[in-house]
């Protein structure tokens, strides 16, 4: 097989049944109740959504602007932004020692809303970076109906499976989950391997803003978390869901929706950085459970004693 006809099965099967699976497999872990918890806990979900739905994109458009970046990888930060987290933020945070409920749930409604925003608002990007008569036009009846196909209808099969054969669901998650993360490993270096004339210039326009985006992101959502008194396993899950964005949808985007290489490789370079950063805050945010955990257990020592 010529690699051209390797890169056409890649973009147009291979991509598309991959992210079903992946979104799938969140599925697997989501109960009805996860849906209701936005009523139990709405401080700690309305942070982390507004974090996630309304201040990463407006980030990442200032941020898209004001460096010097070419359309095409302006337009790539756009796709980023506007995805919501995937199934690597809940393995994250549960890594991290967060409330990994919570990131289900941030990842699970973000998911249904950005089906319906992420073609509007990503019209207006294109339209915004590559003029008016550019020809990359996005049409947004197709769009939403692809996101539904490749977000809602996996995350519903996974969600039918999680009702009705809970072991099934149960034996299998940590398999998808570790999938996804592979599979998004082997997309950025098929990514590299396809540009790989213009990688390190790539590399060199979009490490930059996607270093700057993704510090400022986790550090907004680290401190929002704490000045509206979250508590440390909160403040993990809506840092950790700002910062890991769902790569693979982006990727997808750019590259069956959009049809440009280019435009992919600002969410790939973004990936290998994220990957970075959130090896480190679980690392950080573990350390400070531990602690924690001591603390309180020392604490009730002393009260026993006293007592």
């Amino acid at each position: 097989m010529e690699s051209l006809e390797i890169v056409t099965l890649v973009n147009s099967v291979v991509i598309p049944i991959c992210l079903f699976l992946i979104m799938m497999g969140m599925g697997l872990t989501l109960v009805a109740n996860d849906f209701k918890r936005v009523l139990k806990y709405p401080k700690a979900v309305g942070i982390g959504l507004t974090n996630q739905l309304l201040l990463l994109p407006i980030i990442g458009f200032t941020l898209a602007n004001i460096m010097p970046l070419e359309p095409e990888y302006a337009v790539g930060v756009m796709l980023l932004v506007l995805c919501p987290g995937g199934t690597t933020s809940n393995l994250f945070a549960y890594l991290a020692k967060g409330d990994v409920a919570l990131s289900v749930t941030m990842t699970a409604i973000a998911s249904v809303i950005t089906v319906f925003s992420i073609p509007v608002v990503l019209s207006f990007s294109l339209i915004h970076f590559m003029g008016a008569g550019s020809e990359f036009q996005l049409p947004v009846l197709k769009t939403v109906l692809t996101l539904v196909l490749l977000t809602i209808v996996p995350i519903s099969v996974g969600m039918l499976i999680k009702r009705f054969a809970p072991k099934v669901a149960d034996n299998s998650q940590r398999y998808v989950s570790r999938f996804g993360v592979i599979f998004l490993a082997f997309l950025v270096a098929f990514l590299s391997y396809v540009q790989r004339d213009i990688i390190v210039e790539a590399f060199l326009a979009t490490g930059p803003v996607s270093l700057l985006l993704n510090l400022s992101t986790m550090a907004l959502g680290y401190y929002t978390s704490k000045w509206f008194g979250l508590n440390l396993a909160q403040r993990a899950s809506v840092t950790l869901e700002v910062g890991l964005q769902n790569s693979t949808l982006s990727i997808f985007m750019a590259l069956t929706l959009l049809a440009n290489y280019k435009m992919s490789l600002t969410p790939a370079i973004y990936t290998l950085i994220m990957f970075l950063t959130a090896g480190i805050l679980v690392r950080v945010f573990s350390a400070k459970y531990n602690k924690l955990k001591k603390s309180e257990v020392e604490s009730g020592i002393l009260a026993a004693r006293r007592l």
